[in-house]
């Protein structure tokens, strides 16, 4: 095969859905996303950044393109500069253990994070700041108590994912890496089976957001279905509360 000359393809903007829980964000609508952020957050060797739903790392990828070439004078060594940028600055909680592994790959070029491929000369671990800590869902009767998942659907042995998400499942991420973030930005899991007849799901998506405002950063940027705008199955309270928080800026659909 004879390549296209100038194509330089980005296996990013190729990854399918791997499932409703895993919807990959292509690099376009990430960078778009990170246009609305005031872009001097980019040339501040201080500012971090927290994906809490890692799949593809896209979202760390790009923050960390913006802050190589942001950061180029501040730290002109660019080894230096990578490390403090993937060691300081970025982090992140994947949602299964494959996302994780995606994740590290985008992000540290490595699967490891202190492996000999890695782009990163600071980590000791294997994560790195791009890690799935083991939580378990909360069950009460038939549904968890923490995200509202279907006991029989998400009990599951220890060979399969459970879906129990990090964020939702008792997490802090300050407390996880003892960092106090200025950006969350993300495109978390947009529902969950809840046992119904058919295929009924129930949205989970309004939870992120939600435990996101809790970590209280300076800006949060996530895309979300807009479904809740007109409420229901559970988002009522969601779309009172969203319309009634005087620090939105900016709702794009």
């Amino acid at each position: 095969m004879t390549p296209i000359a100038g194509h330089n393809p980005d296996i990013l903007t190729c990854l399918a859905n791997l499932s409703a829980d895993e919807v990959f964000t292509p690099p376009k609508l990430a960078n778009a996303m990170l246009d609305l952020l005031p872009q001097e957050l980019f040339r501040d060797p201080a500012s971090t950044f927290l994906d809490p739903v890692c799949k593809s790392g896209v979202f760390l990828r790009e923050v960390a393109k913006r802050l190589n070439e942001g950061l180029r004078d501040r730290i002109p060594d660019p080894q230096a500069r990578v490390d403090h940028i993937l060691t300081k600055q970025l982090f992140g909680l994947a949602i299964t253990e494959l996302t994780a592994l995606v994740s590290r790959r985008s992000v540290y070029c490595s699967k490891k994070a202190y492996g000999r491929y890695s782009i990163a000369e600071g980590f000791t671990t294997a994560e790195g700041n791009i890690r799935l800590p083991k939580v378990k869902h909360a069950w009460a009767w038939a549904k968890c108590t923490q995200c509202g998942a279907s006991r029989g659907e998400y009990d599951r042995d220890a060979g399969r994912e459970e879906y129990a998400y990090p964020l939702l499942h008792g997490i802090d991420p300050r407390q996880e890496f003892g960092v106090k973030f200025d950006v969350v930005v993300g495109n978390p899991p947009y529902q969950l089976s809840d046992g119904g007849h058919g295929r009924s799901a129930s949205p989970v998506y309004h939870q992120f957001v939600e435990q996101a405002k809790k970590l209280d950063p300076r800006y949060l940027v996530m895309v979300i279905p807009s479904r809740w705008f007109a409420g229901g199955k559970g988002l009522d309270e969601f779309r009172e509360v969203m319309l009634k928080d005087d620090r939105t800026r900016s709702i794009d659909d």
